[in-house]
């Protein structure tokens, strides 16, 4: 597969010698391989002499299985990364649902999460797993909001989802969005929806419903924070339960001394408008909905810190 994808990319910048056939650095059985695939379009010149390909052109099945192949190479150096997330998951779900005994598996525990944490900072890519020892997960999920077995596994997968994702996106070689979790599983499982978005998007279609998922990741959020009796409208008009911006104005006034609400306020409103204009955009591209996810992560980090979610725990 690595000539295949060293062809076609010589290819998508018009690079392939031609012609090419049987004496050729570039195997002909392999390009015959890619035209008969219908992944490039040539001339064929062959005769008794032998195989002989002129005017090669990659199609756009070929761009879009040389997207592919690109990704397939780009995710080879995190598989081993992502296999340990995958254990890890494995290790936490099975303790909290009638699997082994904690002090049978935490030392093994222990090392495997020393081992990700490290690869992860190499990474430059923030380890948002809260549990290094099994006894840490146990207090959490006996806390009493994780009754069931269900509540625990989903509870966890909103944890590593988001973090697989990111490791995904860096080995893409795409910008890496980092939030922590809020405690607000329904925006918490949201973005992490969104990231996953992005690392998968490659054409406009994809790119405009990463932006109906930031929408959406706002309204849940504003949803969260919002009490309308604690939070009255600015302009006496109740919201609906999808007006995100009438819903952040009235918290960020109510929360926010001073005038410091007046630019939150802007802040989370011109998010909300960055989400509904891509929505919308049919030339969406890649940069776009990069801004429309960095945009609508920062109103998430803000009404976090407004909130208190993210206060230093006291000691």
């Amino acid at each position: 597969m690595k000539e295949h994808m060293r062809i076609l990319e010589l290819a998508s910048r018009d690079a392939l010698p031609d012609p090419i056939d049987e004496d050729s650095d570039i195997p002909v059985s392999i390009v015959r391989e890619l035209v008969q695939a219908g992944y490039l379009t040539a001339i064929d010149a062959s005769s008794f002499d032998g195989i002989v390909y002129l005017d090669m052109h990659i199609t756009i099945p070929g761009r879009e299985y040389l997207l592919r192949l690109q990704q397939r190479e780009a995710d080879a150096p995190e598989k081993e990364l992502i296999a340990d997330i995958e254990r890890l998951r494995g290790m936490l779900i099975s303790v909290s649902t009638g699997g082994p005994r904690i002090d049978d598996i935490n030392e093994s525990y222990h090392e495997l999460y020393t081992k990700i944490d490290a690869q992860l900072i190499n990474r430059g890519i923030t380890n948002n797993i809260p549990f290094p020892d099994l006894w840490d997960w146990y207090g959490r999920w006996r806390s009493g909001d994780l009754p069931s077995y269900q509540s625990r596994r989903q509870f966890i997968s909103e944890i590593i989802n988001p973090l697989t994702a990111q490791v995904r996106q860096h080995a893409a070689g795409r910008p890496v969005v980092q939030v922590e979790p809020t405690g607000w599983q329904r925006v918490d499982r949201a973005i992490g929806e969104v990231r996953r978005s992005l690392a998968k998007a490659i054409d406009e279609e994809q790119f405009q419903a990463v932006g109906l998922l930031c929408r959406e990741v706002l309204i849940s959020l504003a949803q969260a924070v919002h009490d309308p009796a604690k939070h009255p409208s600015l302009d006496e008009t109740i919201p609906s339960e999808t007006d995100a911006k009438r819903m952040f104005d009235a918290y960020i006034t109510a929360t926010i001394p001073g005038s410091a609400h007046c630019v939150a306020r802007r802040h989370a409103r011109a998010a909300y408008d960055l989400a509904v204009e891509l929505q919308h955009r049919r030339t969406a591209k890649f940069r776009d909905a990069a801004l429309c996810v960095e945009a609508t992560s920062s109103v998430i980090n803000v009404i976090a810190i407004v909130s208190g979610r993210r206060d230093p725990a006291k000691t």
